[in-house]
């Protein structure tokens, strides 16, 4: 698998992943005060999500700057 499809799959999981501490989060909360982790805890997959959403939105810009090459046309 290459790095672009890489990223892309783990893009995949930390949107699960993040989508579940957020869940986690609002049931903490009609639970009452939740701890400080529990709040916090969708933080560090959304800064992920935020760096590999970014790197592929960057990918097909990169891709013309280096020479007209199509990202995604890895045939």
């Amino acid at each position: 698998m290459n790095r672009n499809a890489w990223i892309r799959q783990l893009h995949r999981w930390l949107s699960i992943v993040f989508t579940l501490t957020v869940v986690a989060n609002f049931a903490a909360m009609a639970l009452g005060e939740p701890p400080a982790w529990v709040v916090y805890s969708p933080l560090p997959p959304l800064f992920l999500l935020m760096a590999s959403g970014l790197y592929m939105f960057v990918l097909p810009h990169a891709a013309r700057w280096r020479g007209g090459r199509r990202a995604g046309s890895e045939t």
